[in-house]
């Protein structure tokens, strides 16, 4: 999912003006600008929505924060240092996109921009977040990936954040108890960290759930706590098996377990009766069980570098699906039954024993 998405640019010219010569979107983006141009400010009074993106910028000017009708403001890729003080003047604001700038901070007072919903902090030298982030009531999404940041406020579970992304950071155990307070979220990115575990099954509206290329030995089973969940991505972890709970997943659609140590799936993985993708390769699995077989909407699955030395008749129920990569295992025969897979599209069975086809 694209998080410039929220930062669509409307206004492919450089600036609209309307009959009265009102303008109130400026785009300054790729223009090689070491400085915020002063003409700006002559909009001060009706400019709504300024993009200064992939410039080289590296200061904020006191008069920009004049623009109290600013609505959104977009600077990702500059050279900015200091987010100033003075940014609690735009009280209108309500998306903010600083990534990939040399930001150490933000101020305490950005508490003051109550309507702010949309923050990209991402890709910045941030360590820490203010007290005052907890106050922005508003608040639904934040990004922060590749940022430096070690903990999040301690009253950060009063914020009504649905969309959180902490990709590639270092945390301690402040920040992963912050989190479980966030019981609004709907999408959490925890990829490339250091977790050994995830106890997160409060966060009832969670439906997308990034925990992969981390250090989880196991999956909590109050994790059936999220029952909305939809995609769950457990990738390249260490886990030696999936708790009996994963059944009652009932929404889910996507599980992602590859690059992990099971050595099995457990029989309650027939209860995913709405999975539509699974992918269990690069594991120890030598036999899969006959309950996945239940699994009847799923359209693609992969368990390709595996030790599976057969496969459960029961595949044949599997109508809907398009794609199986089981190559690289020690297959030495395929049951008949998958031949009533008409959908079937692509199948990879390289580097197997078989001898022959159904």
């Amino acid at each position: 999912m694209s998080k410039r998405s929220f930062f669509v640019r409307l206004v492919p010219c450089r600036c609209l003006r309307g009959e009265e010569e009102v303008v109130t979107s400026l785009d300054y983006s790729h223009c090689s600008l070491e400085t915020v141009p002063k003409e700006i400010f002559s909009f001060e009074k009706t400019l709504q929505e300024l993009y200064l993106d992939a410039n080289q910028i590296e200061e904020l000017p006191k008069q920009l924060f004049n623009c109290q009708l600013l609505n959104l403001l977009s600077m990702p890729d500059n050279d900015v240092t200091v987010l100033p003080a003075a940014i609690a003047n735009l009280v209108n604001l309500r998306e903010l996109d600083v990534s990939k700038n040399s930001i150490q901070e933000f101020p305490e007072n950005i508490k003051n921009c109550k309507v702010l919903t949309v923050v990209e902090a991402s890709v910045n030298p941030i360590s820490k977040l203010p007290e005052g982030f907890t106050q922005l009531i508003s608040l639904t999404q934040l990004y922060v990936n590749d940022a430096f940041l070690e903990f999040l406020p301690a009253s950060f579970g009063s914020t009504n954040l649905t969309k959180l992304y902490f990709y590639h950071e270092s945390y301690d155990f402040k920040t992963y108890r912050s989190m479980q307070k966030l019981t609004q979220l709907e999408r959490l990115d925890l990829g490339s960290n250091e977790f050994t575990e995830v106890m997160l099954g409060m966060l009832k509206q969670l439906v997308y759930l990034d925990v992969s290329k981390n250090n989880l030995e196991m999956v909590d089973e109050k994790l059936s706590g999220c029952e909305n969940l939809q995609d769950l991505l457990l990738s390249n972890n260490a886990l030696t098996q999936l708790p009996d709970s994963i059944g009652s997943f009932k929404k889910l659609t996507t599980l992602k377990v590859d690059e992990n140590q099971l050595m099995y799936l457990p029989d309650t993985i027939g209860g995913l009766t709405s999975i539509d993708e699974l992918d269990c390769s690069f594991n120890e699995i030598e036999a899969l069980p006959a309950s996945i077989g239940q699994c009847v909407n799923i359209r693609t699955f992969a368990a390709d570098h595996n030790f599976l030395s057969q496969l459960p008749p029961e595949l044949g129920s599997w109508k809907s699906a398009t794609v199986l990569f089981l190559h690289s295992n020690k297959l030495e025969s395929l049951p008949e039954e998958m031949g009533d897979m008409q959908k079937l599209k692509v199948i990879n069975l390289s580097n197997n024993k078989l001898k022959n086809l159904p």
